[in-house]
């Protein structure tokens, strides 16, 4: 079994690849994902479309700054090629990520991008 560091690391490579479909399967079947400046999304197929969705309206690179592990928990440090910040805990079942909760600032991804702000 890899530990929480590892499915971390794995995950930002995945992300970095906008592999939608092997970030999905990193997830449990009712996995939950909060990201805090949205509602959270619930389960796999959920998660799966909401990276399809993000990925289609945004180029998003992560680049680690620190990743952490406690028990069970990988927690990531994170920035982008544009400068925002942000850090992610990631709960681990097994080698499967079970809960998820990201905090960044919408307002300045959205700007960045060029997206609507809401």
């Amino acid at each position: 079994m890899s530990t929480p560091k590892q499915l971390v690391e794995r995950w930002v490579e995945k992300f970095n690849r906008a592999d939608i479909a092997s970030l999905a399967e990193m997830y449990c079947d009712d996995a939950i994902n909060h990201q805090v400046a949205n509602e959270p999304v619930v389960g796999r197929e959920a998660i799966r479309e909401m990276f399809r969705s993000e990925f289609a309206q945004a180029e998003m690179t992560c680049i680690v700054e620190n990743i952490f592990e406690d028990g069970n928990w990988g927690i990531l440090e994170w920035k982008d090629p544009l400068g925002l910040r942000g850090c992610g805990f990631f709960q681990f079942a097994g080698d499967k990520i079970k809960f998820q909760r990201g905090y960044w600032d919408k307002l300045s991804f959205l700007k960045q991008h060029n997206l609507p702000i809401e």
